[in-house]
């Protein structure tokens, strides 16, 4: 896997995925395609071999990706609990649960996963942005995925539903 430069500076969109659980679902790699980074929030898989998530994402383009609660196999004690990249000169901080992010945190976004459900909304001058869950669908939650796109005109955000067959 490609290793992350944490300031980055493109036009392209950043793709944002959550709380795949193990399954990486081929219309999210489908949705993904074009982006020039990935950015997993937290609970790729519990299994040794749900590494390969990250890895088949970073066919794509350059990943990043925090740890989240279920991921407890060894590979994953290398992914970090909170992580800052700087988008465009937008500062954007990772975290799988949002109860864990430190208010004083200096960033514009606050990006996180683990409820399940999409959100995108600002509150206190930060963006609070959750892709939701592109994995095995909870509840009837719907299986989302996010982008992100940063520039002069501002951090703006979209949550994409999968068109699952």
């Amino acid at each position: 896997m490609e290793v992350l430069t944490r300031d980055i500076t493109t036009e392209l969109p950043i793709g944002v995925i959550s709380d795949t659980h193990g399954l990486l679902r081929p219309e999210a790699l489908t949705m993904l395609e074009g982006c020039e980074l990935i950015l997993h929030l937290g609970d790729v898989g519990s299994r040794d071999e749900d590494a390969a998530i990250l890895e088949r994402l970073a066919e794509l383009a350059p990943v990043a990706a925090v740890r989240g609660n279920i991921d407890t196999a060894p590979w994953a004690e290398a992914l970090p609990l909170t992580l800052d990249v700087t988008l465009n000169g937008w500062r954007l901080h990772l975290v799988h649960i949002l109860q864990e992010f430190d208010p004083a945190t200096p960033c514009d976004a606050v990006l996180h996963g683990h409820s399940h459900k999409p959100r995108h909304e600002w509150q206190g001058g930060h963006l609070l942005f959750n892709p939701g869950a592109a994995g095995k669908r909870r509840f009837r939650l719907p299986i989302t995925l996010g982008k992100l796109w940063a520039d002069e005109r501002g951090l703006r955000g979209a949550i994409l539903h999968l068109p699952l067959c």
